[in-house]
Order: C-alpha cells, then structure tokens, then sequence
C-alpha cells in the first residue's frame, strides 16, 4: 500500500502510473468482493436542524448511530450520529421525516433560468438539480427514499426525447419525493399518471383499438407495472421466495391475455395540454375517453372491468387490484430492503416487513413510513457484522456520501457535476440515468463464477463493476477529494483541526464514512501510509487528508459495508 502514489495537490491531475497500480490492486479488491457473504451501502446524512424530541433518550453507540445512518441517510455527519446516539433511529426516522425541501426540482430549474427557449430540446440543468438535492437538502432522509424509489420506478432521461425533458423528470423526482413516505397505493396512481413515465413506458397517447387501421393498445407500461413495479413474474410466498409448481418451476403471476386486457384497461390516457407550453410536461395526465376502450369488458388478474366503465374508474379498479395483491407486499418489502440494507435478507426479514406493508398495526395496507421504519429497525438490519447482512455501495451514492461527510458547497450555486456514467472516468452511475427500466442493476444479479453464485447468493451492484468502472472510479476520487468537482468544493475543516494527528484522522474517517468497519488490518495500513507523509503546513496536512480519504473509499472494507 505505500507503494501507492497518494493523490495530493500536484499529483491530482497526473496521476496514470498510479491508476495502473490501483487498477491490479483494485481487481484483487474485486474478487475479495466477491468473496464475501453478502454486500453494504447507503449513506447517512446531513445535519438534522429541528428540535431534538421530548422523548426519553435511548444510548446508542456512535458506532450503532453511523451504521444505522449508513443504510437509512446519504452520509453519517457527526450533527447525526450525536441525535441517534441520544434519541435513537426511530426518533431520528421521525424527526427527519418532519423535513421538508427548500425547494422543489422544477423551481429550482426556473430559479436558475433553465426555463429558456435554448433549452428546450436538450436536458440542461437536470444534472444540476439532481445533485443539488441529493448533496445540499437538508432532509436527507427524504432524498434517500426518493432516490430508492427511483430506481424501483424507473423512468431515465435517456428515454425521454420530447421538448422539456428535464423539467418532466425533475417533476417526476418531485412526485417520488412528494409521495415516498406516504401511501404505496396513492405513490403508484401518481407514478402512473406522471409525464415522465407516461412518455418513458408510452401509456401517454395510447388509445382504444381500432380493427380498421389495425391499432392495439400499447403494452408496455402494462407489462412493466406488473413485472417490475408490484407483482413481478412469479407467485410470491410472503417471505419473498416463489411459489412452486408442480413441474418444479416457478409459477408465473400473468399471462399474455392479462397484459392484453390489462393494456385495453389502461387506454385513454395522455398528456395535458400541448408540448409547445411546459405545463405539459409536470402536469398529471388526464383522460380522454373517446380513446378509451371501455365499450368491452376488460380482464386481467382475475378482475373484470365492466363494459361501459370510464377510463378514470378503470384506473382506479386497476390500481386496486395490484395494490392488493399478494404479491405486492413481499416484492416491494425485498427490494427495498435490498436497496437499503442487504441483499440477501432472510426470509424471516422480508416476511416480517411485508407483514407492516399488509397492515401498519392500525389496519392500513401499504404505510410506507411504517415499512421503511420495519427495514431499518428490524433486528437483521443490526445484527453483528460478521453475517451476511450487507450489500455493495452504490457507486453514485458514493460520491453524494463524500459531499455530505465534507460538507462540498456550490460557490456559484450551480452545482456542475455533471453526468457520471461513464465508467472509464466517472462512477458509471448518475441520478435519472438508467440504461433501461430494469434500473442500473437487476436486484437478482448474481456474479457468474464466483463464490457467490456457489451459494447462491446475489449482488446486484457488481452488475455495474468490472475492471474498467473501477478504474474509473479510483483515477477519478482521486480527482475530486482533491479538488472537488467543477464549482462543487468540499470542506476539510474539521479534519484539519486534527492537526495531523494521523490516528485520530483514520478513526474519524472510519466512523464517518466506513461505520467503523474497516478491519484491524486496513486501518493500520492506511495509517502507515498517511503517516509517511509531512505534515509540516497546513497544505502538508490536506495532503495527508486527501490521501487518507481516497485510501478508505478506494477499500474492500469501505465498498462492502456491511
């Protein structure tokens, strides 16, 4: 490890030999990935500004606090870790979903002058927006469940080529936003009926058959609501597992003729107003029902909708039936504990979370403040970290972890960071930026190969990390511990303050940013390192800083966080 050339203020911007070592140490990170059990990630948050609660305080450990902050928040700050350790998660969950956004998405576009003629056919500023909030809001409980539900709902900007495109996927971040700890049923209708997933799966537009010029009801959005969005393709136990047939395979939850009747129901629907005016593209759709095909009974799912039944009723009959179906609650259950804790949760803990989605305690079905509560304080969710509990760190949610833990501001307000997707010299992940509906990764992903798959067991995240996306990743943290990221600057105060104590500065950056996790072995090895630096100057000791930050995040110990 001291070998490695530490990325300092003169080496930031040349730094190839060093990426070639990284890039062979790297891949021995890779495989000890692969290795592991399970796989750990999240984040934890900035600064919660409310009033402490009048509760009865429950010691927690700062370590159990940042932990804890690593799966629930974008970044474990220390203003965090000192609530949860007095109040507790439950009180923490509370207080910060009291928070709301000092703005939404769509008028911060118009607050900085997106809303232009110039910009129409392009995405300009939705970048900008993006990492705004999920680097600047101060609800960052908030920001984490939108973000988890936009890769649950997927709707990517690069299947959005119509006039305002960023402002119909900022007002589409803005309903997840809006509806993200509400009801499951009420954030689906509003799914269903936003521009942006009405343009991104094409139920805006589709009409009523018509045998004479030979038109059918558009399938898609039909199709994916069912397989990736509620009831997905096999019949679920309601621990997570599928149900069997008796050929052994599992049993699929629809059919063809239930997509087809399902499609005919959903007709009717399209944009409100013209794509000439803005209003288009954040207004919820509505229905024309001379285009809809109510004039037939339509089936899917065991459910009929009667002839002569309008399109806004069909939409209701419609989100009924998958809102209560059996499958809904442990396929949403899993992939949100996937997302945010582990991903490969027992049954027991997909089964006791599905549980809360059926009924919060009080009768209600689809509580989405009761259920990520019962992800985050389920007793799996805490066990020691020597299980399998776990998942790999998502690679954006890397970078918005940094920025939080450093406090990164934008000087100019305009927050350039930028499209990360490309993996040779980005993150190979950015907000919005979706290949396909299946989102960045399949939560079913499993490393061909490797120790893993022998016990059958998944890593979604790895679907996006090889050789090259790793390289990437390391040449460019290298870049923006140091410098940041065009206007966007981080903050090394409180680790300056150390003054270059080298211990003290690897313990802190152990708590923050690796919930205390790194082994025995990597802190005493990243100390050496650090430690044959100077620390002379002030600019001696930034080095030693940003040496010791990239050497954390560039470890198995951090990437794995379990």
């Amino acid at each position: 490890m001291t070998e490695v050339s530490l990325p300092t203020q003169e080496s930031a911007k040349s730094h190839d030999a060093t990426s070639e070592h990284l890039l062979a140490k790297s891949t021995a990170s890779l495989a000890a990935i692969a290795l592991l059990d399970g796989c750990g990630g999240g984040g934890g948050s900035g600064g919660a500004s409310a009033s402490a609660p009048s509760t009865t305080p429950v010691n927690v450990s700062s370590i159990e606090a940042a932990r804890f902050l690593s799966q629930a928040s974008l970044a474990a700050t220390d203003q965090d870790i000192q609530f949860v350790v007095n109040y507790g998660k439950e009180a923490w969950i509370n207080q910060q979903a009291t928070l709301s956004s000092s703005t939404t998405r769509v008028a911060w576009l118009n607050n900085a002058g997106y809303l232009n003629a110039s910009n129409m056919n392009s995405d300009a500023g939705l970048n900008n927006v993006l990492w705004h909030h999920l680097i600047a809001e101060q609800n960052p409980f908030v920001q984490r469940m939108a973000l988890f539900w936009s890769e649950f709902f997927v709707v990517s900007v690069l299947g959005l080529p119509v006039s305002w495109r960023q402002y119909m996927a900022a007002a589409y971040m803005d309903t997840l936003e809006k509806n993200a700890l509400g009801n499951f049923r009420d954030l689906l209708q509003a799914v269903t009926l936003s521009p942006g997933m009405g343009e991104y799966l094409n139920l805006a537009g589709s009409q009523k058959s018509d045998t004479a010029t030979n038109r059918h009801p558009d399938e898609n959005y039909a199709r994916e609501v069912m397989q990736l969005f509620t009831i997905g393709l096999y019949k679920l136990n309601q621990d997570g597992s599928a149900v069997m047939g008796s050929n052994g395979q599992p049993v699929p939850t629809y059919t063809q003729a239930d997509v087809t009747g399902l499609a005919a129901a959903f007709t009717g629907w399209n944009f409100t107003g013209s794509s000439t005016n803005i209003a288009y593209a954040i207004t919820p759709m509505t229905v024309t029902e001379s285009v809809h095909q109510g004039s037939t009974p339509n089936s899917f799912l065991g459910t009929t909708i009667p002839a002569g039944t309008t399109g806004a009723q069909s939409l209701q009959l419609i989100l009924e039936t998958l809102f209560n179906h059996s499958n809904t609650a442990p396929f949403v259950s899993k992939q949100m504990i996937q997302r945010l804790v582990s991903s490969n949760p027992s049954s027991g803990y997909v089964s006791r979370v599905a549980q809360v989605f059926a009924n919060n305690g009080k009768g209600v079905r689809g509580d989405l403040m009761a259920v990520t509560k019962a992800v985050l304080l389920d007793p799996e969710a805490s066990q020691p970290v020597s299980s399998s509990v776990g998942k790999i760190r998502e690679p954006m949610l890397r970078l918005v972890q940094w920025a939080r833990t450093f406090q990164v501001g934008s000087a100019t307000g305009a927050w350039n960071i930028g499209d990360m997707s490309d993996p040779g010299t980005r993150l190979s992940q950015s907000p919005m930026r979706s290949p396909t509906v299946f989102n960045y990764f399949s939560p079913d992903y499993m490393p061909p190969n490797t120790a893993l798959s022998s016990q059958n067991l998944v890593a979604p995240e790895l679907q996006i990390i090889d050789e090259t996306s790793i390289a990437g990743y390391l040449n460019y943290l290298q870049q923006f511990v140091v410098s940041g990221i065009s206007d966007a600057v981080p903050n090394y105060a409180n680790e300056l303050a150390i003054g270059g104590n080298v211990t003290q500065l690897v313990a802190r950056l152990n708590l923050l940013l690796a919930a205390n996790q790194l082994s025995a072995t990597t802190m005493s090895t990243i100390t050496n390192a650090v430690s044959t630096m100077s620390s002379s100057s002030n600019a001696a000791k930034l080095n030693q800083i940003y040496a010791a930050i990239f050497l954390v995040m560039a470890s198995p110990d951090y990437l794995v966080i379990r």
